[in-house]
């Protein structure tokens, strides 16, 4: 296991700067994710640390050893590749034995560790298979007892599952997590998918346009995040930009859009005349009289069935908004262009400043 440390980070493709001022500590053992759209630098980032790249500024270390200057194949990284850049004319197990031959182990080391490793990706019998004759999930399975079976002190994952379906990418991202969690090897992860994200990671710095939005685990970044870009691109959210009235009672104050109402928590606010307010789909409530509840009514747009879920898309005041019912009966569907009252807890709405984007006053109660 190692830890890695990066400071002040730079990248420059000539006049496009990639990254801006990187600063990250990713501790022994982790499962770090880099999450963010595509174009925004979390590529650029990975291949850096593993020395595909030179950075323009700044310095990188893996367990205090400045690495700046040290060349990709002597850092000791493994690296898991989306299109799984498994040898089509080798063999699974001269695919895996490929690093280690490189750097010389002996054929019993090699049949130790090439062993080690496709038993911990459930690959034993497949050693003389050709890639040809591997599904798609089967060879990043090779792709990844690959990287691990030089025992690297860090594991690099650029999208590695962004390749194979639905279903399959669920049963891989658990199968990564399980192997990495069992070796504890230090991972960086990256990917646009935010459950992936989500589910598999230990902390996660979301990233746009070369800078790091926040940081944080997959609980924090989804239930307080620090401005609009991360509220918006990790899970859905309803955004309304209201005019706040004057006062405040209660530690609350009114928000309003066009015939809209909103009360919202007031700390934070104070001298503002305008916010973003937002909320969650499934923060929406059934209609009721609940102290505290802001209740809305909006014109049926769309439904879309899930199974565990429903999920209605609403007009309001020419606003769009989402919101989620659970465990629905086709009975309780309302037909489309009717009107749907639901309800927003004023303690579930997150505040944003429309001219930074940044947040205002605390996280939501969720």
């Amino acid at each position: 296991m190692a830890s890695i440390q990066i400071v002040g980070l730079e990248k420059h493709f000539g006049d496009v700067k990639a990254l801006s001022d990187i600063n990250l500590e990713i501790e022994k053992g982790e499962f770090f994710t880099l999450l963010g759209p595509s174009g925004c630098g979390k590529t650029t980032l990975l291949r850096t640390i593993a020395g595909f790249y030179h950075q323009d500024k700044g310095d990188i270390y893996i367990d205090g050893e400045l690495i700046n200057k040290v060349p990709a194949y002597q850092r000791n990284t493994g690296m898991v590749f989306q299109n799984y850049a498994v040898f089509p004319h080798m063999s699974v197990y001269d695919n895996v034995a490929y690093g280690l031959r490189v750097r010389k182990f002996t054929k019993e080391e090699i049949l130790r560790k090439v062993s080690a490793a496709l038993k911990s990706v459930h690959l034993e019998g497949y050693e003389q298979r050709t890639p040809d004759k591997l599904s798609g999930g089967q060879q990043q399975r090779v792709g990844l007892a690959r990287a691990m079976a030089i025992q690297p002190r860090v594991l690099l994952f650029d999208e590695p599952l962004s390749n194979l379906d639905a279903k399959l990418r669920i049963e891989m991202r658990e199968e990564i997590r399980a192997v990495q969690k069992s070796l504890g090897i230090t991972s960086i992860y990256v990917t646009h998918d935010q459950e992936e994200a989500l589910v598999i990671s230990d902390r996660i710095a979301v990233m746009n346009q070369g800078v790091i939005q926040q940081i944080g685990a997959p609980w924090e970044i989804y239930s307080n995040p620090q401005n609009t870009f991360v509220a918006y691109f990790v899970g859905k959210i309803n955004m309304l930009k209201m005019k706040l009235e004057e006062g405040a009672e209660g530690g609350m104050r009114r928000a309003t859009l066009g015939s809209m109402s909103l009360r919202v928590p007031a700390e934070g606010t104070e001298g503002r005349r305008e916010i973003i307010a937002a909320f969650r789909p499934e923060d929406v409530l059934e209609a009721g009289n609940d102290r505290g509840v802001n209740i809305m009514v909006g014109t049926l747009q769309t439904v879309s069935f899930m199974g565990s879920v429903a999920r209605f898309e609403l007009l309001d005041e020419g606003q769009e908004i989402v919101i989620d019912r659970h465990r629905p009966r086709e009975v309780d569907m309302p037909p489309l262009g009717s009107k749907v009252s639901f309800a927003v807890h004023a303690d579930s709405t997150l505040l944003f400043d429309p001219e930074t984007g940044h947040r205002i006053g605390k996280g939501a109660k969720r």
